[in-house]
């Protein structure tokens, strides 16, 4: 009997959930509960969506836990939860609507997390901005996403001063933390203040659930927006758990950028499992270390540069450390070695976009097999490499790369979306998969660069230049050319004290890549222009 297609796609996601409940429940994030802790856990999620429900049910789990410490102090679960409920009932007295839209513009800190938290028990569409962009920027997407209060750290006034949102602008961040007198009314107010002020009852139940947009990193073009509503899916949660084994009660840091998918999923979902989560606005590497030490880490989340630069420290980091997750650019083969060699058998690497979440996530054994895959999808994530015309390619060879599941985002905030085929999106990435399945990234399709006939992905060229003992890293361009179309253009971060040359660069290549791989143009430069989440901007690389 043929089984018709809504009963096996209803049938994959209860299987799914099934599965993603069984790796909350191994994490620790459910237990024996009480009905009336059931029934709580079932009401917040039904109220508040799941962000405001995770930390809701965590502040019932383990109130009196620190739940945040950053270079402040830290608060407990009951406290955090409290300071939520105070700034969604502050903003409701100050005229915030269902529907009304806040903007969070903050590096790592509690402040970002209470106006998170708080958003989400006012049911607001929360737009978490880069801190990276420049006025004009930020001005055209808080207009383009109708932003009606803006959050933002004191290091941004100059920034913001472009947009006039229109319930105005909270300060979450100030140099001098001693709270204010009555703000006068053309002065921003602290959000220290306001939530002083609010009443730290629960707050009513909103008419819609908060809906996150992520923008996109906006490396090859202006940042679009990514709307999510989560609904009560346990697919997200689960589908990392099954693979990053992040436990319950243990201390988190969080170096990854919090306004970004990757560091936002992250410090979410250890909150929920009644983890410690431990954040710092601009951590050093040394500063880095010394949190993991001090605070005796059980988890690092971090993007592949900070990695790098623990590497080259050279020092374990002592203690507990069970996982160092990493994700928001790609992690090369030999940091990968490297960073195994160094902490030992616990490292991660989950792959995905914006728009698709995750994809894959590979695992120690994964990386100590092959150490440039980005892994395998979890479990009720599918992953296809799709040729020009559709059709699924064999293993080794490289083609686009398309992902399928139901946490996929519904389409930008200005009405396109990313393409799909057959129920699949493509991540604008290619890539091949191995024999075993496992999936590996060479580079973004439209990163190809044709130079005389022949394409070229710049991924391969700069992973092999980082492998050299004398280069730190490496980044590949192409520039016009009359007589190939363009040529290959390597810019190149020399370890101090390296000798190595431009003819050094091209011979090392030349030895291990086909000819037509060997960059014509070698310009050093001291480092390679990033933004927030790690990814090399190369727009930004100087022409000569």
């Amino acid at each position: 009997m043929r089984i018709p297609e809504q009963a096996r796609t209803l049938a994959g996601r209860a299987g799914t959930e099934a599965a993603s409940a069984v790796s909350l429940i191994r994490a620790g994030a459910v237990g024996v509960e009480s009905p009336l802790r059931l029934v709580r856990a079932l009401q917040a999620f039904r109220a508040y969506g799941p962000a405001g429900a995770a930390l809701s049910i965590a502040s019932q789990r383990h109130p009196g836990r620190a739940a945040l410490i950053d270079e402040r102090g830290s608060e407990s679960f009951a406290e955090l939860d409290e300071r939520s409920n105070r700034f969604a009932n502050a903003l409701r007295a100050r005229g915030f609507v269902d529907g009304d839209c806040v903007g969070i513009l903050c590096r790592n800190h509690a402040g970002l997390l209470d106006a998170l938290f708080g958003a989400a028990k006012l049911g607001a569409r929360t737009v978490l901005l880069n801190t990276d962009f420049a006025g004009p920027q930020l001005a055209d997407v808080c207009a383009r996403e109708q932003v009606a209060l803006l959050v933002h750290d004191e290091e941004f006034t100059e920034i913001v001063a472009g947009y006039q949102p229109p319930l105005g602008r909270l300060l979450a961040w100030v140099e001098d933390p001693v709270p204010a007198t009555e703000p006068t009314p053309t002065d921003p107010y602290r959000l220290a203040d306001l939530i002083a002020a609010g009443d730290p009852g629960t707050p009513p139940r909103p008419r819609h659930t908060q809906q996150i947009v992520l923008l996109t990193s906006g490396t090859t073009g202006a940042p679009k927006g990514a709307p999510r509503e989560f609904g009560t899916s346990l697919a997200i949660p689960g589908g990392y758990l099954s693979k990053i084994p992040l436990r319950s009660r243990r201390t988190v840091f969080v170096a990854a950028p919090v306004f970004h998918a990757w560091g936002l999923l992250s410090a979410v979902i250890a909150l929920a499992l009644g983890d410690t989560v431990v954040l710092h606005r601009r951590a050093s590497p040394e500063q880095a270390l010394e949190i993991l030490r001090r605070y005796g880490c059980d988890a690092l989340v971090t993007v592949p540069i900070l990695l790098s630069r623990l590497v080259e420290l050279g020092q374990p980091a002592g203690g507990p450390l069970r996982v160092v997750a990493v994700s928001g650019s790609a992690l090369s083969a030999e940091l990968a070695r490297r960073a195994m060699e160094l902490f030992g058998p616990v490292l991660y690497n989950l792959y995905g976009s914006t728009e698709v979440a995750y994809a894959s996530i590979a695992t120690p054994r994964d990386l100590q097999a092959a150490p440039g895959t980005v892994g395998r999808p979890p479990y009720g994530t599918t992953v296809r490499l799709l040729d020009p015309a559709g059709r699924p390619v064999p293993a080794g060879r490289t083609s686009r790369i398309f992902v399928g599941s139901t946490i996929q985002f519904n389409g930008y905030t200005g009405g396109d979306t990313k393409e799909q085929v057959a129920g699949l999106m493509s991540t604008g990435d290619v890539g091949h998969l191995d024999e075993q399945g496992r999936l590996f990234v060479d580079g973004r399709d439209d990163d190809m660069i044709v130079s005389g006939g022949e394409n070229v992905f710049p991924a391969e060229i700069e992973e092999l230049l980082g492998s050299h003992a004398e280069i730190s890293e490496a980044a590949l361009v192409g520039a016009a050319d009359p007589d190939f179309g363009q040529r290959l253009r390597a810019y190149v971060v020399r370890i101090p004290g390296a000798s190595i040359d431009a003819d050094g660069v091209r011979h090392y290549v030349r030895s291990n890549l086909a000819r037509y791989k060997v960059p014509r143009d070698v310009i050093f430069v001291d480092e390679l222009p990033r933004n927030p989440a790690g990814k090399v901007v190369k727009r930004d690389l100087p022409e000569s």
